[in-house]
């Protein structure tokens, strides 16, 4: 028997989160765990400029065959070029970029192609990070460790622990960096940070491997991408995971993509080689029907421009929920300083919950939250935002 030795793993953190939800009988139950958008209505939308792109490319298809690899090569050079704008055709030349099955894909094989050149290879993330990251980047046989970036004291980016930890690291480290929209935290670098963390990883020899799963969720398409762009004109080799689920909606279509920029055009031709023999390995050939969708919409003026509004004004409804939530919270606590919730960005923030104060969200308020203590500002409403307020400050210390 040979799975007879398989012990019944615990639930993951964030997805066992949404199963307990499902099943309270409650009437009055609210998710903020889930990590989608949800608009007004609690739905997540796919944008009709995603829709419209969807119609005309499933109406001119005429094949299902294999697409390789490495992909959808339109896709490929778009993508890049919404991440990386002008600064993508700089470094084009040394550029590999391969389709992945999302932005985890991109994450994974990322982390194989570190492993296989590097086997000792250490790679740093946040403390906190994503709750997938560790399993993702670690089970590829890497070495992982953290470093400071949240500070709960002032809810901000623990700034100068965190450049004084990166100016320590050996030559060639390779650090995880979040484009923007801290998951979970929701605190972000600001410009001049971006800059100074450029200038560490250009002296100190750190290679980057920049998780972009929420361009256009922070602040706009450009804002959100200001620190990628900076470093990918400062250092010679940089990572970047791309997922589409968030702001192209297409979540189970599961579209992402890796590019990998090298210090020149023989490294980056060698590295698309090993890219697709790593793809081989794990899955052979992505799926296209996302991708094609993405390289219609980004390739048509009209779909783009429409798909751009709609994204803008997600962005709009989500800061106007944080200010909404503060504004609710400040009054039942003037005391306690809530301004955080609208200085964070995208759709996370931590509450700075015990765990037995999570504990008693879900057992007496009905208000699921993972342990970590995140919550998904999209998941809140007008409807039910005086409920959330009532039970966080309820639970606070």
């Amino acid at each position: 028997m040979i799975f007879a030795n398989l012990d019944k793993l615990p639930p993951d953190p964030i997805l066992g989160v949404t199963a307990a939800f499902r099943a309270d009988p409650s009437r009055d139950k609210i998710d903020l765990g889930v990590g989608v958008y949800r608009d007004e209505d609690g739905n997540t939308p796919v944008p009709a400029g995603v829709r419209e792109a969807e119609r005309t490319m499933l109406a001119d298809q005429r094949t299902k065959t294999y697409i390789g690899p490495h992909g959808n090569l339109e896709f490929n050079e778009r993508i890049v070029e919404l991440a990386l704008g002008p600064v993508a055709s700089e470094v084009r030349e040394r550029t590999a970029t391969i389709q992945t099955v999302g932005g985890c894909g991109a994450l994974r094989s990322g982390a194989e192609l570190i492993h296989a050149s590097s086997p000792g290879a250490v790679v740093h993330v946040s403390d906190p990070t994503w709750a997938n990251h560790e399993p993702l980047l670690g089970t590829s046989g890497l070495s992982l460790a953290r470093y400071p970036y949240y500070d709960p004291a002032t809810r901000g980016v623990a700034f100068e622990r965190m450049l004084d930890h990166f100016g320590r690291l050996p030559s060639g480290s390779v650090v995880l960096l979040h484009a923007c929209c801290h998951n979970p935290t929701g605190a972000d670098m600001d410009a001049s940070q971006w800059r100074a963390v450029a200038d560490v990883f250009d002296a100190r020899g750190l290679v980057p491997f920049v998780d972009l799963a929420y361009q256009g969720f922070g602040d706009d398409l450009e804002t959100d991408v200001v620190g990628l762009r900076l470093l990918a004109t400062r250092v010679p080799q940089l990572l970047l995971a791309m997922s589409c689920s968030k702001n192209f909606g297409l979540y189970r279509e599961r579209t992402g993509a890796l590019a990998i920029v090298a210090q020149d055009a023989n490294a980056a031709a060698a590295i698309a080689t090993h890219e697709a023999r790593t793809a081989r390995r794990m899955y052979s050939m992505p799926p296209d029907h996302g991708a094609a969708i993405v390289a219609r919409l980004l390739g048509n003026a009209r779909l783009r421009a429409d798909w751009e509004s709609e994204v803008r004004a997600m962005v709009r409804r989500m800061k106007w929920l944080r200010a909404l939530l503060a504004d609710r919270l400040s009054a039942r606590r003037p005391e306690v300083d809530f301004s955080w919730v609208t200085r964070h960005r995208g759709m996370f923030s931590l509450v700075g919950l015990e765990r037995e104060s999570i504990v008693a969200l879900r057992s007496e308020h009905h208000v699921y939250v993972p342990p970590d203590g995140r919550i998904n500002i999209a998941g809140i409403s007008d409807g039910n935002v005086d409920r959330v307020a009532d039970a966080i400050v309820a639970v606070l210390d």
